[in-house]
């Protein structure tokens, strides 16, 4: 079948180049959500919460991919908006070409991670990959996304580390106290997560923890 035959969707007609264009794109949608988003810090501090507090599969991973990808849509709603408006729609109207989608679609996406990467992470990655070094945002905005993109997951993971280290400060805390008060009650056999857990539930939700975290997460999202 030639490359320029139509195929016959729903009554429209469309390329099958367009077709197997939109498909690729759907398939690196998945990879794009891991490393062009907000969703490793959001998946990452999550995990480190869960085990802080002991509660082993609880909430379980599907629960907490479900709210690591709501709250990446909320912080990449704009990101969104713009990719629609500056390049989906008139690529959807054919004003421009397949090209011209993929250039003006990734303007957005380097805007949202070069604001929040740092220049020392992204001078880096400009060094492994023998380019010259930036120091302005208008010299970040020019380097290729095989840069910026290692570079905003290099931040992501460090900020994600971060936020599950003071995460983990409080329940530590508690977890020594515990030890502590069993130890010099001569009750060595009595396992101290197990007296430990109700009082870091207690704690998280006594601080309204859940609303906390994710108000902090969002908004530590430039």
């Amino acid at each position: 079948m030639p490359t320029d035959s139509l195929i016959n969707i729903n009554g429209d007609s469309v390329q099958t180049l367009e077709i197997l264009f939109l498909t690729t794109i759907i398939a690196l949608l998945p990879s794009m959500l891991v490393m062009m988003t907000s969703f490793t810090r959001y998946i990452i501090s999550l995990s480190f919460l869960r085990t802080a507090m002991g509660t082993q599969q609880t909430p379980p991973n599907t629960v907490l991919v479900g709210i690591a990808i709501f709250l990446t849509l909320i912080t990449m709603n704009p990101v969104v908006e713009r990719i629609q408006e500056e390049a989906w729609e008139p690529y959807r109207e054919q004003e421009i070409t397949q090209e011209e989608f993929i250039d003006r679609a990734s303007v957005p996406l380097k805007d949202f991670m070069v604001d929040n990467l740092e220049y020392n992470t992204l001078r880096m990655y400009c060094n492994l990959a023998h380019v010259d070094e930036v120091d302005t945002r208008e010299a970040a905005m020019e380097l290729p996304l095989r840069i910026i993109v290692p570079a905003f997951m290099t931040q992501e993971l460090q900020r994600a580390f971060y936020t599950g280290l003071l995460l983990y400060l409080p329940f530590l805390l508690i977890d020594v106290v515990v030890s502590s008060t069993l130890m010099s009650m001569g009750m060595v056999m009595l396992p101290p997560a197990m007296i430990s857990t109700p009082f870091k539930l207690l704690l998280f939700v006594s601080v309204n923890g859940w609303n906390l975290l994710f108000s902090s997460l969002v908004q530590s999202v430039k």
